[in-house]
Parts: C-alpha cells; sequence; structure tokens
C-alpha cells in the first residue's frame, strides 16, 4: 500500500507520548509535572532576581549563574505547551510546524545551557589558576560577548533542523515516543531518505554538547592539577568547595544523556520504555528545577538571600 505524502507542515500531525500504563491517571501526573514547573520557574526567577538587585553579586560567577537560570527557563517553557497538553488536558494532538517550532527551542535551549555549563567551568579554571588576574580577564565587556556567542552559535546551528524536517514526507498521523518533539524522534518517523538530516544532526550534537563536554572535562583536569599543587589541605579544600555547584549542575545535565546515548546504541531492547523516558525527562526537567537548589544550599550568598525573601522579619 502506498504512504501517503505530505506537501506541506499542515497537512500532518503528530501523536504525543503519555507515561506507559498512566494514559488514563490525567488527574494524577499532572500534579507532579506542573509541580516541577512551577518550582522551576519560582526558583529561577528568584536566582536572576538576587543576582540583578545585589550590587556585591555582580561578578563573573554569579553573572554566568543568571546566565544559567535564563537557559533553565527556556528549556522549561519550550517543553510546557506539549507538556501541560498531554498531562493536565490529555490532548496528544500536536501539528507538524508546531511540533518543529518546539523542537527547534528545546534543542537550543539544551544547548545553550550546555555552553553556559562549560563557560561557568572556564570560570572556575580562571578564578583557581589565575586569582590575581581574574577580575580583569572576565571583565563585564567579556562576559556579555560570551553570552552573545551562546546565543548565537545555538540558534545558527539549529535553524537549518525545522526547515529540512519541512522537506521530509511523514504520514498523516505519526506518534512520537515523548510528549514533547525533539529532533531524533521526529526524524525516525519519516518516510523519505533523512540522510542529510541526520548528518546536521550528528554534526550539531558533537559540535555543541560533545565538544562543550570535553572542554569541561578539560578544565577540571587543569583545576585538579593546580589544586594538587597547593600545600596546605585547608587551601585545596576551600578552592574544591567553589567548584561543587557546578560539578552538579554538569552531573545533572550530563548523566541522563550520556546514560540514554548509551542504552540507545549498547543497552539491550528488552528495556522497558519507561526507562528511556524517564532518562528523557530527567535531562529535559531535572536541571531547571534542581539547579536553583543546588546553588541555593551550596552558595552563601544565594541562600541567604533566599532566606531573607521568605523570612524577611528574620533576617
Amino acid at each position: 500500500m502506498a504512504i501517503p505524502k505530505n506537501s506541506n507542515a499542515s497537512s500532518f500531525f503528530f501523536i504525543l507520548m503519555d507515561l506507559p500504563g498512566l494514559e488514563y491517571a490525567h488527574c494524577w501526573t499532572a500534579i507532579p509535572v506542573c509541580s516541577i514547573y512551577v518550582l522551576s520557574v519560582l526558583g529561577n526567577i528568584a536566582i536572576m532576581y538576587i543576582v540583578k538587585s545585589v550590587p556585591s553579586l555582580h561578578t563573573p560567577m554569579y553573572l554566568f549563574l543568571s546566565m544559567l537560570s535564563m537557559a533553565d527557563l527556556g528549556l522549561s517553557a519550550s517543553t510546557l505547551p506539549s507538556m501541560v497538553a498531554v498531562f493536565l488536558l490529555g490532548q496528544r494532538k500536536i501539528g507538524a510546524a508546531t511540533c518543529f517550532m518546539q523542537l527547534f527551542f528545546i534543542h537550543t535551549f539544551s544547548v545553550i545551557e550546555s555552553a553556559v555549563l562549560l563557560a561557568m567551568a572556564f570560570d572556575r579554571c580562571i578564578a583557581i589558576r589565575e586569582p590575581l588576574r581574574y577580575v580583569t580577564i572576565l571583565t563585564t565587556k567579556r562576559i556579555r560577548a560570551i553570552g552573545l556567542t551562546i546565543v548565537t552559535r545555538s540558534v545558527v546551528l539549529h535553524l537549518p533542523l525545522p526547515v529540512l524536517l519541512g522537506r521530509l514526507q511523514f504520514q498523516p498521523v505519526s506518534a512520537l515516543s515523548h510528549s514533547y518533539c525533539i529532533h531524533p524522534d521526529v526524524l525516525k518517523l519519516s518516510c523519505s531518505s533523512t540522510l542529510v538530516n541526520s548528518g546536521l544532526g550528528l554534526f550539531v550534537l558533537l559540535s555543541t554538547l560533545g565538544m562543550d563536554a570535553v572542554l569541561i572535562l578539560l578544565s577540571y583536569v587543569l583545576i585538579l592539577k593546580t589544586v594538587l599543587n597547593i600545600a596546605s589541605n585547608a587551601e585545596r579544600l576551600k578552592a574544591f568547595n567553589t567548584c561543587i555547584s557546578h560539578i552538579c549542575a554538569v552531573l545533572l545535565f550530563y548523566t541522563p544523556l550520556v546514560s540514554l546515548s548509551m542504552i540507545h546504541r549498547f543497552g539491550t531492547r528488552e528495556l522497558p520504555a519507561q526507562v528511556f523516558m524517564l532518562l528523557s525527562y530527567m535531562h529535559f526537567l531535572m536541571p531547571p528545577v534542581l539547579n536553583p537548589i543546588v546553588y541555593s544550599v551550596k552558595t552563601k550568598e544565594i541562600r541567604v538571600r533566599i532566606l531573607k525573601m521568605l523570612h524577611p522579619k528574620k533576617f
């Protein structure tokens, strides 16, 4: 039987996937999903507000932290529409054009977050290896240039994705594997050749997330080398302590991504679908909600300001 082909993105749509086995429990699944988004928005807005309103926090480390919160807000906002539609309203149908737009923003903000984590690793590396030149190297002008470069790189690399997807042929109705649209998931549903799309997707992945991960690792190798040359144990612990929050943020972002990639390539296909979906949700949903918590717990300045906001009479 011939497969119906589409002429444009308005002639077909996708079906979003609910949690396997919980398709009819929207009233229960909506509670944790909505809680995650509320906590993510409140936490990241609080971080951004504190950094902006406190002049003493206008330092490179906190400016990069503010950028991380912006990226987390963008990532949450990218997945929010379809997640709310599926888990709160029970609506699983999404138009192709909307799906392509969503995957563009999801991947763009994901790569922005990765790049900000790299910038924060560079910040810690300079602070530990060149403490006397730290302020002169990471000036406000250079931090703005880094931020602009991060956004430009992410947008330019991902702009071709929805355009190329619009040229592919799909069945009139196709079922996705998640409750949001991501490039590999949409690509595997195409009825036509995806060689160009796959090649571009691999290039973007390696030149962004892959390269960022390698450079972050290299930064911590240099940090470790410097710290081990410090004679005092107390100074070593103090240096390491300034990196703990960033290390947690890196692990929160990359651990689900690497685990999902390893399972896809080397794992058994007998694993239940819930495992793949859980890792995917952890990669896109957990960093935005946990990063503010990590930095609030481990960073005294942020923690004190948040406590003042929650209990103004006690401070």
